[in-house]
C-alpha cells in the first residue's frame, strides 16, 4: 500500500453524516508512516456521485485499470482506517500532477491554503 494509490476498503459501520459503503479510497498516508507498520492508514474516500454543491472541492479521477467508473476524491471526508477494512487494490494510482491537484483541495478543506 502506497501514497497515491486506490484501493477498496470498507467504511462501515458510520454515524451520521460519515460516509460509508465499500469504496474506493485514495490512500493520502506518507509511505514511511505505512512502511513502520502503522495499524491504520489515512485516506480520502470516492465517489461516483457528482454533487454540483461541493464541485470546487472535489477532483476527478477518470475510469482506469481497475478504477471501473469515473470517481470524484471526497476531501471532505478524510478519514483513518485500519488496516483490516481494506480489500482489493491497489485499483489505480494516480499521476504527481493528479496527486498534486487532491493535496490542494484538501489544504482548501483544511484552510491551509
Amino acid at each position: 500500500m502506497r501514497r497515491g494509490e486506490i484501493w477498496v476498503a470498507n467504511l462501515n459501520p458510520t454515524r451520521g453524516a460519515e460516509i460509508g459503503k465499500i469504496r474506493p479510497v485514495l490512500v493520502l498516508q506518507a509511505d514511511w508512516l505505512t512502511d513502520q507498520g502503522a495499524r491504520t492508514v489515512v485516506v480520502l474516500p470516492l465517489s461516483t456521485k457528482a454533487r454540483p454543491e461541493v464541485s470546487t472541492l472535489r477532483f476527478k479521477i477518470t475510469a482506469r485499470d481497475h478504477l471501473k467508473q469515473d470517481s470524484h476524491v471526497v476531501p471532505e471526508k478524510i478519514r483513518s482506517l485500519d488496516r483490516s477494512r481494506f480489500g482489493t487494490g491497489p485499483l489505480t494510482r494516480l499521476g504527481d500532477d493528479e496527486l498534486t491537484a487532491v493535496e490542494q483541495h484538501l489544504r482548501a478543506v483544511l484552510g491551509l491554503l
